[in-house]
């Protein structure tokens, strides 16, 4: 049974694709470049005035949590990285799930966007992709080359967010989905333990 448990992940993490398209509602088509464009511009415009504010690495990461929760489609990220095993969850343990998640996501993430004090984020361009759009930042720090950052833009959700975002290259989506399924597999599948180890983590 455990390794039946184990295989069934290993094969929906090669569909990761697939399962996107299934986690993500149908697309309503109104999203445009500009208005893509415009929600990464309010976007990075919170990040650069929170890595400006001389703030204390606490109060940075409840800041961007609060940039997360606004900017980001953190239900469809969260359903997305717990996979296949988000099928077997209660209403009660999605909810408790994302919460969790949310607070783990914005504190590994704000750490990485603290490295970028002394710098600033600067929007490019957008494009569309499919059903979204594409959003090409460029990170620029002091004594670094400058890097890429993209964000992918949806409005599937009802509003425009963004659903994952990539840092020189790394997909947030997909190492999410593959650090969550190491941690139900320390947990042997057990939700609410993987619940509790986000917790902690945050």
């Amino acid at each position: 049974m455990q390794s039946n448990f184990f295989s069934r992940r290993k094969v929906m993490s090669l569909l990761s694709a697939s399962a996107l398209a299934a986690v993500l509602p149908a697309p309503s088509f109104a999203l445009t470049e500009a208005g893509a464009k415009k929600l990464i511009d309010e976007l990075v415009a919170a990040i650069n005035k929170v890595i400006a504010s001389g703030r204390s690495e606490q109060q940075m990461y409840g800041d961007f949590e609060k940039i997360f929760e606004r900017y980001s489609d953190v239900p469809t990220i969260a359903r997305y990285a717990l996979g296949v095993d988000a099928r077997r969850a209660s209403a009660a343990q999605m909810r408790e799930f994302t919460k969790a998640f949310q607070r783990y996501i914005s504190v590994k993430y704000g750490k990485r966007f603290r490295e970028f004090i002394g710098g600033k984020i600067v929007v490019d361009a957008a494009r569309p992709v499919k059903s979204f759009y594409e959003v090409k930042t460029t990170a620029h720090l002091r004594g670094e080359a400058p890097f890429e950052v993209t964000f992918l833009v949806s409005d599937r959700s009802g509003k425009d967010l963004f659903f994952n975002l990539f840092i020189e290259g790394i997909n947030m989506l997909l190492t999410e989905r593959t650090e969550i399924g190491a941690m139900l597999d320390r947990r042997k599948g057990d939700i609410d333990g993987v619940i509790t180890d986000l917790r902690v983590a945050g």
